[in-house]
């Protein structure tokens, strides 16, 4: 999103493409846009255009959590909004795994790794604990499905040592990111007038009349409509965004492969530390951001010290069966915290031939596809849900 005069100039003679919309990002984001506006008109010429390679953004340096609901436990979610609208939001997430499961996953969902095994909250102390049974409590009295699980059953079923209990959210889910995102072009292969441009920064936007003109390093895009699918870097693209999502630090490793161990996913910490073991056995953990505050917001993508020892002593302390074992990866990835938590979809106050999706507070995975839908609805002029719509900053 930042070219040079100089290196645009390499490029002499740059590809003009005519198409209907563009679709900027080629994340979880992009991709859930570009595949409902084709399966709303298969007609439509789509250019899915990615700064890097498609998937190098935050959907491809995740842990792969399909989780329901937002950033916060559920019943912070009713004290901030109150329940009916906490049980909207919820229900959101949970449309959003029924249509990846749908749409994508199919009757195969060992082609993206997919697991349905819930996920898990621990606590590490009792007062902890106690909010957690408020909200297991809360939640099952509205119907969703959870279990509360004690001291002895965090040993033996997740093989995690220092937490006082928790609660498992039944209806949860995890997955390889990349794949899902090759499954979903490979579903959108029926759709001729869908193409995609890696290795195209984008560093204008443009208006000559009707038209939007996108200018990358690479090309010049010609099109009606255009779509920010760029999350944590979209205030790169318009101003609007600096008050609204703001990109966020998130760092990760992942070990060896280890024996099966960990029935479901986990979060520690009031969801702020996060585990799970891959079906292919490694373990990949993430988190502690809340160590560096100061350090882990802007868009830089690296590792630090302070979190990555971090990490490693919480597999250490916690996880026995990971004592000893090779950290094979470490790395970071750029998110986008939205000002209340929740994704928002709109179109620019200031050009209405503009539209984005985005903010999705760490939960791009739980939320991004439903979020591409509701996008799509929004430009076809139907009603979406008050609690995404950016007319809410209004």
């Amino acid at each position: 999103m930042s070219v040079s005069y100089w290196n645009d100039r390499v490029v002499q003679s740059k590809e003009k493409v005519e198409v209907d919309i563009v679709v900027i990002g080629g994340g979880i984001a992009g991709h859930s846009a570009a595949y409902w506006l084709q399966k709303e008109d298969p007609s439509l010429r789509i250019a899915l255009v990615e700064k890097h390679h498609l998937g190098d953004g935050a959907t491809g340096r995740n842990a792969g959590f399909i989780t329901c609901g937002s950033v916060e436990h559920f019943n912070r979610l009713v004290d901030t909004h109150g329940v009916d609208k906490a049980k909207e939001i919820w229900s959101f997430s949970e449309k959003n795994l029924q249509l990846l499961k749908e749409h994508i996953i199919k009757d195969n969902p060992d082609s993206t790794h997919f697991e349905e095994k819930g996920s898990f909250s621990l606590a590490s102390e009792n007062g902890e604990f106690k909010e957690l049974q408020k909200t297991a409590n809360l939640m099952s009295s509205l119907g969703i499905e959870v279990e509360l699980v004690n001291e002895g059953q965090v040993r033996s079923r997740l093989g995690a040592e220092g937490f006082v209990g928790g609660i498992k959210y039944c209806d949860d889910a995890s997955v390889n990111p990349i794949k899902l995102l090759q499954k979903i072009r490979n579903e959108m292969k029926g759709a001729t007038n869908v193409s995609f441009y890696e290795h195209n920064e984008v560093y204008s936007i443009d208006s000559d009349g009707d038209q939007r003109i996108v200018k990358t390093n690479k090309a010049h895009f010609h099109t009606s409509l255009v779509i920010l699918a760029t999350n944590g870097y979209s205030k790169n693209l318009n101003s609007y965004f600096k008050d609204k999502i703001f990109p966020t630090r998130g760092q990760i490793l992942i070990t060896e492969p280890i024996a099966p161990f960990m029935e479901g996913p986990c979060y520690a910490n009031f969801v702020l530390d996060y585990f799970r073991q891959l079906p292919t056995g490694e373990l990949i953990i993430g988190g502690f951001r809340q160590l560096q505050k100061d350090v882990e917001v802007g868009l830089s993508d690296e590792i630090t010290d302070v979190i990555q020892v971090a990490l490693e002593e919480f597999l250490q302390k916690h996880l026995p069966a990971c004592k000893e074992k090779k950290i094979t990866h470490r790395w970071s990835g750029v998110m986008g915290f939205s000002a209340d938590g929740q994704p928002m979809v709109g179109a620019l106050p200031s050009d209405n031939q503009i539209y984005f999706l985005g903010g999705f507070t760490a939960h791009g995975l739980g939320l991004a596809f439903n979020t591409g839908k509701t996008l799509t609805d929004l430009i076809y002029g139907r009603e979406v849900p008050g609690f995404i719509t950016a007319k809410r900053w209004n």
